[in-house]
């Protein structure tokens, strides 16, 4: 799972984390019951991702961690992506080994360029392959995501030959800017609600891919 932001989490030698705000962050014990294990890389000496997540050499790093997480569990892999995290998401996917990853989930993906110069477009959606499900908040008042584009995104998968594009509505705002995490484009609030519907989509997906 790939925070949004700088991707910066602040996670330390003990294990405790300075930035819990994000959704994928702060909701990891969540998709833990529901029976998913959860991987949420942090950066090296509390770098800026902005800019970077669209870029062969971290799609280098992602190969890296899919790699890893194969040696931990022979199941199934999924790449999610919230905000800027989710360039990272589609980046990974595009230059995933054949089979290492069974879909990608996008979450209030960024798709309009803003300041950290790049968008989910900047990483050639076109390419990825395995099923994908954008997910987007219909009360959703980021500038850089807005909810409307996401049909655009999932229509830029051509790639891919199932692409499944879930609205949700709902949540409330404790952050002071409208791209925070504890607001809708993070799904304050709804959390229980957009797991859930993410989960079935996901479990849905690996009962498919094993009847091929």
């Amino acid at each position: 799972m790939f925070p949004g932001g700088t991707g910066d989490i602040g996670l330390g030698q003990d294990g405790r984390i300075r930035h819990a705000d994000n959704f994928v962050v702060r909701t990891r014990e969540a998709w833990n019951r529901h029976g998913y294990a959860v991987l949420i890389p942090d950066t090296v000496g509390h770098r800026n991702l902005r800019g970077q997540r669209s870029s062969a050499y971290y799609a280098h790093l992602v190969e890296d961690i899919i790699v890893f997480v194969h040696w931990q569990d022979s199941g199934p892999v999924f790449l999610l992506g919230t905000s800027q995290g989710a360039i990272a998401a589609v980046n990974g996917a595009v230059h995933a080994a054949p089979g290492d990853i069974a879909g990608v989930v996008l979450t209030e993906s960024v798709s309009v360029m803003g300041s950290s110069g790049e968008t989910v477009f900047s990483a050639h959606p076109e390419k990825v392959q395995p099923p994908v499900l954008v997910v987007a908040n219909r009360d959703d008042r980021c500038n850089v995501a807005p909810s409307q584009d996401a049909k655009r995104i999932g229509s830029a998968m051509t790639g891919s030959h199932e692409v499944t594009v879930l609205m949700v509505a709902g949540g409330k705002t404790r952050s002071g800017k409208n791209c925070g995490s504890l607001t809708p484009h993070g799904y304050f609030g709804i959390e229980a609600e957009v797991i859930t519907r993410i989960i079935t989509w996901l479990d849905a997906t690996i009962r498919t891919s094993t009847l091929r």
